[in-house]
């Protein structure tokens, strides 16, 4: 099979890339390099031995979308391209929607026009924004997303659920991922993020390589056992073998399933610190900040329709998800900069 991987230079697309050569498949990568960068992969192609067939062009334009598809054989398509920073999301709502749900849209209707109708969605369980009972189950509401990210998430969802229930060839994997972490344990690929960091674990390895001096805890105060905010973390490898897997899936099933992906346990931000402290054997200097608005006490995840569905759970610990971000950080101390 032949996959084209949008958003494939960045965090998540890059591991896939590396994960779908593993298990046997054929690649084409598609990526604006907006928010990401060629070196990732370049370095895709050291870790498969082949270089990988690119596209420089932006999921949004249709005339390179159908191109691609001229071009090769496609059987299926892993979406990742978008933009993902919450706060910014906040910030720039029409930026949002304009990248996130036209450009997946623009996606889905070239696909249509070309007989493809396999897919695997990049959601995010901030679709279940302040969630009523944790761990969170696929069948939680997810009406009230915090923030226009999470409403771009839905949105997209929704039209992919609506395509499905109207054209039942359609194969449509909806993927809830919690909080990805670590890096390829090669140290070669990993989260190099544009600008201040807006996740915990790339603004802590940030701090503990010297490029930031503290790293902001924002709320002490919450109900849980240390007061500070409680996620499920993955690590990213375990993520993207979750989307093998819902490809495999999808071979044999149609429909519009929702996985959620994460470990179904959650962590601290103070827990977080101390083992990253302990993995890295650096000291990470902490300021306490006011809560910020939309934060939520504590998100993770319940696992088990994947586990029973798709055969998969995560398998890698706190200590090796923060060990290969550290292992990463140091390698490349100003990510694929230099």
């Amino acid at each position: 099979m032949k996959i084209l991987v949008t958003g494939a230079a960045g965090y998540i697309g890059s591991h896939a890339l590396v994960a779908l050569h593993q298990a046997g498949y054929s690649v084409v990568a598609l990526d604006s390099l907006i928010n990401s960068s060629q070196k990732a992969l370049d370095r895709v192609g050291m870790l498969t031995g082949a270089p990988v067939p690119f596209v420089h062009a932006d999921v949004r334009n249709q005339a390179a979308l159908r191109a691609i598809f001229a071009e090769h054989s496609i059987d299926a398509v892993m979406h990742f391209a978008g933009l993902k920073a919450v706060g910014e999301s906040a910030e720039q709502p029409l930026s949002y929607y304009q990248a996130n749900v036209a450009g997946a849209l623009n996606l889905l209707e070239v696909m249509q026009e070309v007989g493809v109708h396999r897919l695997v969605f990049s959601s995010s369980a901030t679709v279940y924004g302040n969630p009523a009972v944790v761990p969170i189950p696929e069948s939680a509401s997810a009406d009230q997303p915090a923030n226009p990210y999470g409403r771009c998430k839905r949105m997209i969802e929704q039209i992919c659920q609506d395509l499905a229930a109207a054209e039942p060839e359609w194969a449509i994997g909806l993927l809830r991922y919690f909080n990805p972490v670590g890096a390829h344990p090669s140290g070669m690929l990993g989260e190099d993020p544009r600008g201040v960091p807006n996740n915990l674990v790339p603004y802590i390895s940030q701090v503990a390589v010297g490029r930031r001096p503290a790293l902001q805890i924002f709320g002490d105060d919450y109900p849980t056992p240390d007061g500070t905010g409680v996620r499920d973390y993955i690590h990213v490898m375990d993520l993207v073998r979750g989307h093998i897997a819902a490809l495999k899936y999808l071979t044999t099933h149609t429909g519009c399933p929702i996985w959620n992906l994460g470990t179904g346990r959650g962590y601290s931000v103070r827990e977080v610190v101390a083992t990253y402290e302990q993995v890295s054997e650096q000291t990470i200097p902490v300021n306490l900040c006011p809560r910020r608005a939309g934060d939520i006490a504590t998100c993770y995840a319940d696992a088990s329709k994947a586990a029973t569905e798709l055969g998969w759970q995560a398998e890698h610990d706190l200590p090796t998800m923060l060990g290969d971000a550290w292992h990463w950080q140091q390698q490349n101390p100003h990510g694929y900069a230099g």
